[in-house]
């Protein structure tokens, strides 16, 4: 009897033995599961052209005069460029609103519209229209070559962020593989790349403006010209600005595959999250 006690014993301490190693190998459920983060909502691309672009546009083009498709709805050459300035500003302070954070190419264009707003309300000479077109770009293009000798490189606002790629995984993988340093020498050459499409956006902005605004200013032909810049640059300017902005996105993204070995989809949002939790 004294051997069926000592077994008995033994097998429920061996039991008990098994329940706290499982008990601490086994992960609870909630340090499973993650809290979902709330996707910021994504700005709508054809709205922006629209306040931007194509209102302000038919605004200067078509309702700066005194008469409008035949009748007397014309807003003059005052009223037209400032109605026409509202929409950009509008939206402006719209997104600004709605994401609860200033949107830096979002002010700029409200400072972009004022400055245009004043130099016609002001009567100013044309060549200062040509010349601020020219200088905000021109502005940003120097303002990331400085931020190079910074902690804060400006390609870090435009391309390499949390909105597009999952900053933290790529900053652990290059430390793993001893990686940093060659990375940062990326990012460096990518805020040059980037400075160039600005430099290049402000010597075309100038000399499209040089161009086709040649009317005095606080005119109905003013703001018939600025109206035909708007419509121009997106098509002359924005496009090779964007190529060159998408040339060095992949670049990134080529220089992170060799130096952390992870794929595009392993670094966008969405793409190895998934897969993270399929391998659990």
């Amino acid at each position: 009897m004294t051997d069926n006690i000592s077994a008995d014993s033994s097998a429920q301490q061996t039991n008990s033995q098994q329940e706290a190693h499982q008990s601490s190998t086994s992960i609870p459920a909630s340090a499973t599961v993650q809290p979902m983060k709330k996707k910021p909502k994504k700005e709508n691309a054809l709205v922006n052209i629209l306040m931007n672009i194509v209102i302000p546009t038919v605004i200067l083009t078509k309702m700066s005069g005194d008469n409008f498709l035949g009748t007397h709805w014309g807003l003059g050459a005052t009223w037209g460029l400032i109605v026409a300035l509202a929409f950009p500003i509008s939206y402006g302070i719209f997104d600004f609103i709605i994401h609860r954070k200033f949107n830096f190419f979002s002010g700029l264009g409200v400072v972009s519209v004022l400055l245009t707003g004043g130099i016609s309300l002001l009567h100013l000479d044309t060549k200062y229209y040509a010349i601020k077109e020219a200088a905000i770009p021109g502005i940003i293009g120097l303002m990331v070559l400085f931020s190079t000798k910074t902690r804060y490189p400006l390609v870090k606002t435009f391309i390499y962020n949390e909105n597009i790629l999952q900053v933290e995984k790529v900053t652990a993988a290059l430390k793993d593989h001893g990686n940093t340093e060659a990375f940062e020498k990326t990012l460096r050459l990518g805020s040059y790349l980037i400075a160039i499409s600005f430099f290049m956006s402000s010597a075309l902005n100038y000399i499209l403006a040089k161009m086709i605004v040649v009317s005095s200013t606080g005119t109905e032909a003013f703001n018939i010209e600025v109206g035909k810049m708007n419509a121009l640059s997106f098509p002359v300017i924005a496009v090779p600005s964007m190529l060159i902005m998408v040339a060095t996105l992949f670049y990134i993204f080529r220089s992170i595959r060799l130096l952390t070995s992870l794929t595009m989809e392993d670094v966008m949002h969405g793409g190895s999250d998934t897969d993270n939790s399929n391998s659990k």
